[in-house]
């Protein structure tokens, strides 16, 4: 759960980084949407090499072993869903936002999405479990109100422009 609280971090650095320094918050947000993802795939990349946020057991032909049990490369997935695709549409979607801030907000809902489907082969955290029932992540729930937000997000962007 690293990833959501680290969000929540930034966003609080980023809110009193602008209260001192008065910058347009928004435009560099939209900056940081576009650039996270693809250092996203590098380190999901990373976590595969190392064998670390390893997949569920599975019978599909491109699993790979860990500790001699055929599992989910759910690294790579997780580097294809949150980091390449993600960076994709907004980096298409660039081209035609008309409001500062649209990206960080959308970069919230596609980067959850991405999560909330990745963690469906993503072994949980060992201390944590799941949260709900038996297929229910503690990632795939933190999406779902980060998904939420993101969306929020991108609504009260849209309507302060547009009364601006």
């Amino acid at each position: 759960m690293s990833y959501h609280g680290a969000i929540v971090g930034f966003f609080l650095g980023t809110w009193f980084f602008n209260l001192k320094y008065k910058i347009n918050v928004w435009k560099l947000l939209d900056v940081v949407a576009i650039s996270v993802p693809v250092g996203y795939v590098f380190g999901r990349i990373g976590n595969f090499l190392n064998q670390e946020l390893i997949g569920r057991p599975t019978e599909v032909s491109w699993g790979i072993y860990v500790d001699g049990v055929l599992r989910h490369p759910s690294q790579l997935y997780e580097a294809v869903l949150e980091g390449l695709m993600v960076f994709v549409v907004l980096y298409i979607y660039r081209n035609y936002k008309k409001y500062d801030g649209e990206l960080i907000a959308l970069y919230g809902f596609f980067y959850s999405v991405g999560r909330f489907v990745a963690e469906f082969f993503r072994e949980p955290d060992f201390q944590i479990g799941f949260v709900y029932g038996n297929w229910m992540s503690k990632g795939q729930a933190l999406s779902i109100v980060m998904a939420f937000c993101g969306l929020l997000l991108y609504f009260f962007i849209i309507k302060r422009a547009k009364k601006g």
